[in-house]
């Protein structure tokens, strides 16, 4: 490390840079005062790993967190990913390797070179059909929820496909550093109980039972991103949700389901292992048994019902949910990559070529400015103390008339660990491999105003960089092993085609305009992992994997009895 430190400060351009550091020497940020709600640490952890992976959450009973953050914490999914808010674009689209980069220069090294391809398109996630939300069925994943027309470009004919969301689905790996959430920063460090944005005001409050009398308390809850964060896409109607639905009927349901009902869970999950239904689907809890484990009695034990309707546990969801999906999210710190290892102290963790490319990513390239210290991230807690005009930048990557990100076309600069799993790249996923983000960096971005500058590199040190890069992963994280283990999923990559152009109806009522979709089966995972490695998403993009010597090639059926 003290060689490193002593390269940065030979080289002007890294003054402003955090030296690369094991993420073995930071902490997960914790949460002061915490414990005035929870009561139970591995119960909250165990509740927010069931909320994050389970279909039941989505307003279809089909869509969960995990949907969108499957794999490596990010999405892997390949059909029906498009999406432009401000012109036509192809619905349902599959992707191929010609698509990227969405710009495409005719020299990749010089910016001002001839633009032979330009695409304002985003690669986002595919989230949920167009519905307006009705009502619950006490005991049923699924709702009651009415089509609405969509706009046409989610659209073929009188079908629909779903909605995708405008950007690219960040890991949520190593996330418990950032100090704020989303690419735009918009989910706030503190969280407020039930919404993003942090402020008192904006939030009920938690409702607590104390001697005897329900009332509101405000809720301010310090290094909690995670948390505000988790508040915003189960309601969004283009996310998880139904327009329309409120925290107070999607508590009505979950609190009366049983945890993770349509889906197998591996007798030797690292956290819900002991809690697995053997030879079945799901946990032996309901939600609200977990519940009561979790957290406080004075979050739920009263027995008034509130607005004509609801438990003091239904109306306290929002915390209870931000809470535990903060807490599991904080257990995925992706800390043993390679690149960790040769900090400690192992010379033989990292090949000549990793370690050249190691010095470029400090010197000529200028990466730690905006990816450095043990996150690789300016965006973080510890990191962004005196430096915060670093945690988000003018990337160059769209015109920000496109997309104003925080302001001004400036985004997170999110860590680059397990990046190798983790394509497309960018907020807009306009980049399919590492070597495709290498030239964009060395020619400086492809829109001028921006805060990137450019670096001379050859196909040497390109190799070098990119050979570095792969240093980042984690090898938990490539083969899913604890605490990155996981139940089973199925996930929708886009809709069948009849002949192009043509979608198939989907079977049965009551969803008339909505088209068939095919389903991905992610097969439940225990501690000790895959015996293959994730697919890559220039993997993906090849067929390499297909043959079943990669895990979550996106090729396996659907088993779970889908609602």
């Amino acid at each position: 490390m003290a060689r490193q430190a002593v390269l940065c400060l030979l080289v002007a351009a890294c003054v402003s840079a955090q030296a690369l550091r094991s993420l073995k020497t930071v902490a997960v940020p914790e949460t002061p005062g915490l414990d005035a709600y929870v009561r139970d640490r591995a119960a909250l952890i165990a509740l927010g790993k069931a909320f994050f992976w389970d279909m039941q959450a989505g307003s279809d009973g089909r869509t969960a967190c995990a949907s969108c953050h499957f794999h490596a914490g990010a999405d892997h999914r390949a059909q029906n990913q498009i999406s432009d808010p401000n012109n036509p674009f192809p619905a349902n689209l599959v992707l191929t390797a010609s698509v990227f980069p969405t710009r495409q220069l005719a020299d990749p090294e010089n910016r001002n070179s001839a633009v032979l391809r330009d695409s304002p398109m985003r690669l986002g996630s595919a989230g949920t059909f167009r519905r307006a939300f009705k009502d619950i069925v006490p005991g049923q994943a699924a709702e009651v929820g009415e089509e609405m027309l969509d706009h046409p470009e989610f659209m073929i004919g009188d079908l629909q496909v779903r909605r995708v969301t405008v950007r690219n689905s960040p890991s949520v790996i190593n996330a418990a550093y950032y100090v704020r959430g989303f690419w735009d920063g918009r989910a706030a460090r503190v969280f407020n109980g039930a919404t993003i944005s942090g402020i008192a005001g904006d939030a009920p409050g938690a409702m607590t039972l104390r001697d005897g009398v329900l009332a509101r308390e405000p809720v301010q809850l310090n290094n909690a991103s995670l948390a505000s964060q988790a508040v915003g896409p189960i309601l969004d109607p283009l996310e998880m949700s139904y327009a329309g639905r409120t925290w107070p009927k999607l508590g009505k349901k979950m609190l009366r389901l049983q945890a993770l009902a349509l889906q197998r869970v591996a007798p030797d999950d690292s956290v819900l292992g002991p809690m697995a239904v053997l030879d079945g689907r799901g946990l032996k809890m309901s939600y609200t048994g977990m519940v009561q484990t979790a957290f406080q009695p004075l979050l739920w034990e009263s027995n008034e019902i509130v607005e004509g309707e609801y438990s003091q546990a239904e109306m306290n969801f929002p915390l209870f949910w931000g809470l535990a999906l903060q807490a599991y999210q904080s257990t995925l710190i992706s800390n043993d990559s390679r690149l960790d290892r040769f900090l400690e102290g192992d010379a033989s963790a990292m090949t000549p070529e990793e370690q050249e490319g190691m010095r470029l990513f400090q010197t000529t390239g200028r990466c730690t400015v905006c990816h450095g210290g043990a996150e690789l991230s300016a965006a973080t807690i510890t990191n962004s103390v005196g430096r915060g005009n670093r945690a988000f930048q003018r990337t160059g990557v769209r015109d920000p008339g496109e997309d104003a990100g925080s302001g001004g076309g400036s985004f997170k600069s999110i860590g680059l660990r397990n990046i190798e799993l983790t394509g497309p790249y960018f907020h807009n996923g306009g980049q399919a491999t590492l070597e495709q983000v290498i030239d964009f960096y060395a020619r400086g971005g492809d829109f001028a105003n921006n805060a990137i500058r450019s670096f001379p590199v050859n196909s040497t040190q390109k190799a070098a960089l990119v050979a570095f890069l792969r240093a980042l992963t984690d090898d938990r994280v490539r083969y899913e092993r604890a605490p990155f283990d996981h139940p089973e999923l199925c996930v929708p990559a886009g809709s069948p085609e009849e002949k192009p152009g043509a979608l198939f109806a989907a079977p049965a009522p009551p969803f008339l305009r909505s088209s068939r979709e095919n389903w991905a089966g992610i097969g439940p995972v225990g501690a000790s992992g895959n015996k293959f490695p994730l697919q890559t998403f220039e993997e993906l993009l090849q067929g390499v994997g297909a043959d079943g010597s990669r895990a979550n090639a996106m090729n396996e059926a659907c088993t779970a009895p889908l609602p």
